[in-house]
């Protein structure tokens, strides 16, 4: 590992010890906030699932509506203010976890901060650290728009294709299928377009 490398990594472990600190001190949802710098901290590993549960457990619906609010805030600004690939990947895989795993609640809450603030697209986001990280800028880029599309998505066929899925008959429940084998025709043809768009996007994820 260079000189240059190391030095990065010990910058970026000072800024998370740093912003937990922060957090501790100064913020009315200090667990919840350390919970998201220590799950999209600068370390190139995923996220640990205990910081992922306490997440979950902030943006339930047992939560009131202005918790599930604040995650979203917190979210949202760790992506628009870092200037880390790191920690916007993992932001970003948080946030799918949250959409994917989470209750209905964050994802309503979700849909609508996301037509006043466009946090998913991150088309100015780019890491000048390495030329590794700058390659790495483009993938979170797209990352951000499969999930945008994904939201989008949602919006139009008013189920989730991911999270939302049948059982088969006469089979348990872990064996299922999208609603999507459900439809009619018309309905089919009416929302393919928004299927095609976000299949567009997944396999622009690929890497």
């Amino acid at each position: 590992m260079s000189a240059l490398q190391s030095w990065r990594k010990a910058y970026g472990a000072l800024k998370d010890t740093t912003t937990v600190s922060l957090a501790s001190l100064n913020s009315d949802f200090k667990d919840l906030d350390v919970a998201i710098v220590k799950a999209t901290n600068h370390v190139e590993c995923p996220p640990k699932d205990r910081h992922l549960r306490k997440i979950v457990a902030a943006s339930s619906m047992a939560r009131p509506q202005a918790d599930v609010a604040y995650c979203i805030h917190a979210l949202a600004r760790r992506l628009t203010k870092t200037r880390s690939w790191i920690v916007a990947l993992k932001t970003l895989v948080v946030i799918h976890r949250l959409l994917r795993d989470g209750d209905p609640t964050f994802r309503e809450e979700l849909l609508n901060f996301t037509q006043r603030v466009q946090i998913l697209q991150l088309s100015n986001f780019k890491d000048n650290s390495s030329p590794i990280a700058w390659d790495y800028s483009s993938w979170v880029r797209t990352y951000g728009l499969f999930l945008e599309e994904r939201l989008q998505c949602f919006r139009i066929l008013k189920y989730d294709i991911e999270a939302e899925r049948l059982p088969k008959q006469g089979q348990g429940t872990e064996k299922a299928h999208s609603q999507t084998r459900e439809l009619d025709s018309q309905a089919l043809l009416e929302q393919m377009p928004a299927l095609q768009q976000l299949l567009y996007r997944l396999i622009g994820c690929q890497v």
